[in-house]
């Protein structure tokens, strides 16, 4: 006989992991125990030496497929003589950390349970299993036990509670466990806006019981009259969106907004209700065959739609396609797309038969609502009913949204499915840390101590752009739980260097040690470290807006840069921003900006004319005062701000209705077939490399009076740009020794960028580094923080 103590660690709560170790010990003929802990999983095995001596790989090589094993330790113990093997309860420490699995998509059998006649669970909108359905939207605290959860209060009906006790059900200690007779169940309910609920199709009055009672408490209940109620609940929901209405449904971390994405007035009335207006919205499509018949579907693609996380995937759009609503994507070439992830999701996709608009439940710059009455009370302007539940949610958690570039997933928000899961920190660090993360595209990074070991750095799901006190809000919620989840008590603060953003503000008043972080300097860092080069190479951060270490407004920046502190190599020439942060929304101002800025003699050179004849009627002369009397006038380097000037200067957008827009549909209109490229000037004026696009603007005006399309221009501005980058690149890893090259910033979201700069500096002999697992934009700020405030405080 002989006995180990196994500690595994890693994602091995919430995905049926101890159910896994149970059977794997009972098959070769094991006794002894599993537990959950606030450290991992525990167990005791025992029995014949050889059976004992493999499980510790059977269980690293063998664990269920939504669990990640870090690491499997195993300690000599000496037998005990448990007469079989059990399933103990489990235990909290309270500075123990275990890790947290996100929410998961319904698997395939729990889908095929979803739609089969003869399945108890027929048409039951919250079915799932060990494999799959909520897990970090509902966690209180851990271990993860049904108590710890918001299904605590929904008290198993006897066939529940067999299955979750039955170790050979795929339900074993599945801990939403549920079915139409114990557990959550929908509620619909006529927006408080609505006039007339039958203009919506809805019945008016609507029955009672599909109303809820804010006393009700959950109760037995007839399943077939569950079902029946429930079918002609959705029923009610479909007609809606059938008749054009908007439909706000509560989904896994908060609630969605819902509308029929081939109704050109559906789409319209969406997004006037939203205000938002411009930015693309998200399609639901019921299953891959549909996906395929409007887009483009790669290998890569169609593994990321079909998966266990579901994503938004950015993908091309097929010609010929069926019609999908102009107002989804405008002139974009590409489409987000996901397919269902909820078993209500499904049942809704069936019973429309129709792609469907599927976008975050809010008004445009809030974070998204979460629960019934905040919902109906925030979202009642837009919606014209409500499909609610009684499952409650821990923690908002917007969609994630993924492109493929070079046959690789790029994240372009890290949310639903990926988040809690940490990083790993290169290396220990000294003490618990907070890193607060920018302003934009929000996320925040808490890294916990795990004494000589590496790190964990748990970067947050999206938090969204921190310019409002509902967001702040949304925030601090978040970093509460996390802290709670993980156990993470911050001795320091890292912050952007920017004073008035609201995300310093917050460090600033915390009382720790603060270590403030120059945001391209943290961009760098956070590709860098995620592939552990931790020595001084180059980096090239392009994006809008960044604070500079000289309190000026960067975006165009070469650094060489290790983990604790840089070197501006290079930057754009600078020009100035009449107006300030308003040029973001009217691109038009940026290009006055960028000519009078290089050389004002090229406002009377003919190709500005078109762009002049455009401008409100005294608009350029008070421009141009407050350029020369530098009121409210910036100067910046931004290689975001250049794309929105050549944009406006081309005719594609003069003003834009969110960030990036102009920029974005630069890219769109882009002909591959142009020939030819524009070209940055680089001089040495004594300080940095200049990166001058004076050339690149002079030539973009003679296309502009040679009556060149806006695709040619678009598509010579781009190559620039990838030979600028190249160059640039090139001289900065013969300055610094080294053939490393790191690509930041939210420039590079731009697909041409991502997928022709590698390419070119691969030709170059130079290794290119881009994320792996963060976005290229503001979601990767706080990673970069939270590792250079440990390289600093390692040094003290």
């Amino acid at each position: 006989m002989r006995a180990l103590l196994l500690h595994v660690t890693g994602v091995v709560q919430g995905v049926g992991f101890r159910p896994f170790v149970y059977r794997l010990a009972v098959e070769r003929g094991l006794a002894g125990w599993v537990r959950n802990t606030s450290e991992g999983v525990f167990a005791h095995v025992e029995g014949d030496e050889a059976s004992v001596a493999a499980f510790p790989d059977a269980v690293r090589e063998l664990a269920p497929p939504m669990a990640v094993v870090q690491s499997v330790a195993s300690e000599e113990v000496s037998p005990e003589g448990y007469a079989a093997f059990a399933i103990e309860r489990s235990e909290s420490a309270p500075e123990a950390v275990t890790l947290v699995s996100p929410d998961i998509a319904t698997c395939d059998a729990c889908e095929a349970e979803l739609f089969d006649p003869e399945d108890r669970r027929y048409r039951y909108p919250f079915v799932n299993c060990t494999n799959c359905g909520p897990r970090f939207t509902i966690i209180a605290d851990i271990p993860y036990d049904r108590p710890a959860t918001t299904m605590a209060g929904f008290e198993m009906c006897p066939a529940c509670s067999t299955e979750y006790h039955e170790p050979a059900d795929r339900r074993f200690h599945a801990q939403p466990d549920a079915c139409p007779a114990c557990g959550p169940r929908l509620y619909l309910q006529a927006s408080p806006g609505l006039a007339d609920p039958s203009s919506a199709g809805l019945p008016d009055p609507l029955p009672e019981d599909w109303r809820r009672d804010p006393e009700e408490r959950p109760r037995r209940r007839d399943p077939g009259e569950e079902r029946a109620r429930t079918d002609a609940l959705l029923a009610a929901a479909v007609g809606l969106l059938e008749r054009g209405g908007v439909l706000a449904l509560k989904g896994l971390g908060g609630f969605q907004l819902a509308c029929d994405a081939t109704s050109e007035e559906a789409v319209a009335r969406l997004r006037e209700r939203k205000r938002r207006w411009g930015k693309p919205l998200a399609v639901m499509v019921p299953d891959l065959e549909t996906a395929r018949r409007h887009c483009e579907v790669s290998p890569e693609e169609e593994e990321l739609l079909g998966g266990t996380v579901r994503p938004i995937v950015l993908l091309r759009r097929r010609a010929g396609a069926p019609p999908l609503a102009r107002g989804v994507a405008g002139i974009l070439p590409e489409i987000g797309v996901m397919l269902p992830y909820t078993p209500l999701h499904h049942l809704l996709l069936a019973g429309a038969d129709r792609p469907l608009v599927m976008t975050s439940g809010n008004l445009s710059e809030e974070p998204i609502a979460m629960e019934n009455g905040e919902a109906i009370t925030r979202l009642a302007p837009i919606a014209d009913a409500f499909l609610l539940h009684d499952r409650g949610i821990h923690s908002r958690y917007d969609d994630s949204v993924v492109r493929v570039v070079a046959e690789r997933p790029a994240m372009l928000r890290r949310a639903r499915g990926y988040a809690p899961f940490p990083l790993p920190m290169p290396g220990p660090v000294p003490a618990d840390l907070l890193a607060a993360g920018p302003e934009q595209k929000n996320t925040f990074c808490l890294v916990k101590s795990m004494g000589d070991d590496p790190a964990h750095a748990f970067v947050s799901q999206h938090i969204g752009d921190l310019e409002n006190a509902e967001t702040l809000e949304h925030f601090e919620r978040t970093l509460g739980l996390y802290e709670r989840l993980f156990r993470v008590s911050p001795a320091a603060v890292a912050h952007d260097l920017h004073p008035e953003y609201l995300s310093t503000k917050f460090a600033m008043a915390l009382g720790l040690p603060k270590v403030g972080v120059q945001h391209h300097h943290a961009h760098v860092v956070s590709v860098t470290a995620e592939h552990g080069v931790s020595s001084r190479v180059p980096g090239i951060a392009f994006d809008g807006t960044g604070y500079g270490s000289d309190g000026g407004i960067w975006g165009g920046e070469v650094l060489l840069a290790d983990w604790e502190d840089f070197e501006r190599f290079a930057h754009l020439r600078e020009v100035p921003m009449p107006g300030g942060a308003a040029v973001i929304r009217r691109p038009a101002r940026m290009a006055i900006g960028l000519l009078a800025g290089l050389d004002p003699a090229l406002l009377e050179h003919p190709g500005a004319s078109a762009l002049r004849s455009r401008l409100a009627e005294a608009e350029e002369a008070t421009l141009l005062r407050m350029i020369e009397r530098g009121v409210n006038s910036p100067r910046t380097s931004s290689m975001g701000r250049l794309f929105d000037a050549v944009a406006a200067l081309a005719g594609v957008r003069d003003d834009a209705l969110y960030e990036g827009q102009a920029a974005i549909e630069l890219e769109a209109v882009m002909d591959p077939r142009a020939e030819g490229a524009y070209a940055f000037g680089v001089s040495s004026p004594g300080g940095p490399l200049l990166l001058d696009p004076l050339l690149v603007i002079e030539e973009v005006l003679n296309d502009l009076t040679d009556g060149t399309p806006s695709g040619t221009i678009s598509a010579r501005f781009h190559r620039a740009v990838r030979d600028a980058c190249v160059h640039v690149a090139v001289a900065a890893a013969e300055a610094s020794g080294t053939h490393i090259v790191a690509l930041a910033g939210g420039v590079f979201m731009n697909r041409f960028l991502a997928e022709t700069v590698p390419s070119a500096l691969a030709d170059e002999g130079l290794k290119p580094l881009t994320h792996r697992g963060l976005p290229f934009n503001d979601g990767a700020v706080s990673f970069g923080q939270a590792v250079v405030a440990s390289a600093r405080l390692h040094k003290l």
